[in-house]
């Protein structure tokens, strides 16, 4: 369930505001995206485990308010995001 290290340092890469930023708004919204799309694929198979859906509707929560922080600072940065990761706004 967990991402790889491999996997968390290209989204790192691809999503980073500067050349030592791993913990910006931008690159915590991301994983949390990968992280919801990997949670969701279980649940379709799994559709009894409560737990992960708990767990699930947290990280929901907050990316949502992750991406309100963002939307307060630049809405075209928002916007920006929110399209590369095919998420709705």
């Amino acid at each position: 369930m967990a991402l790889t290290q491999e996997r968390k340092q290209e989204i790192i890469v691809n999503y980073q505001v500067h050349e030592t930023d791993t913990g910006s708004a931008d690159v915590q919204v991301a994983m949390l995206t990968e992280r919801i799309n990997r949670l969701s694929l279980h649940l379709q198979a799994n559709k009894k485990d409560h737990s992960s859906r708990r767990g699930l509707l947290k990280l929901i929560g907050q990316r949502k308010r992750l991406l309100a922080y963002i939307l307060e600072d630049s809405r075209e940065k928002y916007q920006a995001l929110i399209g590369r990761l095919g998420i709705r706004g």
